[in-house]
Formats: C-alpha cells, sequence, structure tokens
C-alpha cells in the first residue's frame, strides 16, 4: 500500500474542463449531489476546491455557501486547502469534489477540513478509483502525467477507514462508472446495471457522505461489570487433626 504522504508535486485541476470526460464526470457527481442537498441543513457549507465551486447546490437548504479555491473564477474566497481561514466548527457540511486525489498529504487536508465542521456535520468526498479500469489506465507510459491519471488515487475503503479514525460514520458510499466511457453511455449503463452490486468495488469513481459524530462509534464497556477473581485468604484457616498429630 502506497503511503498517504507524497512529496512529489502534482497539477491540481481547477475545472472539470482540465479532466477527460470531466463534463460527464461532474454531471453524474451533480445527480447525487442534488439528492443529498435537501438533507442539509443549517447556515454554512463550504465548497472546497474548484471543482467543488462548479458543482451547483441551488435546492440545498444552506444558503450561505462558501467557494474556496485559487485559481477558479467563481470562488468568492482565495486560500490554501490545508491552512483555511475559519474559526473551528463554523461549517454545518463541506463538499471536497477530487481534492484528496490531487493534495500531498490528504491526512493534512481531512484535518483541517475537520477543525472546521460542527459536531454532527457533514463531509462529502467524491474521487477516483484506483482499482478501475480509470485507475489501470495510469499505468500507461503516456497518461502517467496527464489529468486525471496523474493524481493519487485511493480506494474508497481507504477513504472510510480515514474518515472513522476521525470518528465520522459514513452513511452513504457509492461506488459507480464500472465502465467510463462517454460515448454510447446508454449502452453502459445498461450493461453495467445488469451486472449488478457485485461489481461496484471496481467502479472508477465513488461517491462518500460521511457525518461527524461527537461519541464514540464503538461503546467502551465500563470496567465495573467485569466479574473479579476470587483469591483465597492465607489467615483464619483450621487445621486438620491429621497435620496436628504429625507435628
Amino acid at each position: 500500500m502506497k503511503p498517504a504522504r507524497s512529496s512529489k508535486k502534482l497539477e491540481k485541476p481547477h475545472s472539470w474542463s482540465q479532466l477527460k470526460n470531466g463534463q460527464w464526470v461532474s454531471e453524474s457527481i451533480q445527480t447525487r449531489v442534488d439528492e443529498w442537498c435537501p438533507k442539509l441543513f443549517g447556515y454554512h457549507l463550504l465548497k472546497l476546491g474548484g471543482l467543488s465551486c462548479e458543482l451547483t447546490s441551488f435546492n440545498c437548504n444552506i444558503q450561505h455557501q462558501v467557494h474556496l479555491d485559487i485559481q477558479n473564477p467563481l470562488h468568492n474566497v482565495i486560500a490554501d486547502g490545508y491552512d483555511l481561514p475559519f474559526l473551528e466548527k463554523s461549517f454545518d457540511a463541506v463538499l471536497m469534489a477530487h481534492q484528496l486525489d490531487y493534495c500531498n498529504d490528504p491526512h493534512r487536508m481531512l484535518r483541517e477540513v475537520d477543525r472546521v465542521v460542527i459536531d454532527d456535520g457533514y463531509l462529502i468526498v467524491t474521487g477516483f478509483n484506483p482499482i478501475s479500469l480509470t485507475g489501470l489506465a495510469s499505468l500507461m507510459p503516456w497518461r502517467k502525467n496527464a489529468l486525471p491519471w496523474s493524481g493519487r488515487m485511493f480506494t474508497p475503503n481507504r477513504v472510510k477507514d480515514w474518515l472513522g479514525l476521525m470518528n465520522y460514520q459514513v452513511i452513504e458510499c457509492d461506488s459507480y462508472a464500472l465502465f467510463p466511457m462517454q460515448k454510447y453511455r446508454t449502452i453502459w449503463t445498461w450493461l453495467e446495471n445488469s451486472i449488478g452490486d457485485w461489481a461496484s468495488p471496481m467502479g472508477s469513481l465513488y461517491f462518500i457522505v460521511a457525518r461527524k459524530r461527537t461519541y464514540p462509534l464503538k461503546p467502551i464497556k465500563p470496567h465495573w461489570k467485569l466479574k473479579r477473581k476470587l483469591t483465597p485468604l492465607g489467615v483464619n484457616y483450621k487445621v486438620s487433626n491429621k497435620q496436628s498429630h504429625q507435628d
């Protein structure tokens, strides 16, 4: 397993137009965002990165929405994802579209995002799956340094483990796009649906919704419920008659 942290300088996309089939990828994510937006409540929503800024959320109940990026013209806050200029527990929900794929230290970014999320707040994470046709294409030499294959893809299970360590409860994980071809999309979608859910772990894209919890996900048993072992005492015992005659 490759380490999460990398010293390699990664090219970070700031628009879906920079990715191959980026429009189709953004539309597939947009469909899932539209399903979840009515379920989000609160006062402040953070869209982290240019790809997140280009996703619409008009049907979201959270009215105040912050678009944070450096180059995308849709931003209203210019800052780095590793050092967010906000107070602790400022946002009710955060959207991270393909941010972990193109950062050198995903643990650091997740910790910084966790700092600004309120208790019971929502975190939406999307990305590419390395165990897929898209991930295998990154092994080709002529695609290794081109977007989107130049990123550092992580499996959805690994991302869920990171979220679990920060006490986030994953309430939805959707892996899809087994055949990430935009041409003849209707045929590929029909074929993917006919195969069934057993092939979903090999989907090229994942969509994770997690909620920040303030209590342990695995309850700890109190010590007073543990049974104590009984040990015999060495005082006030009666000596048998047989042993007293021998003495």
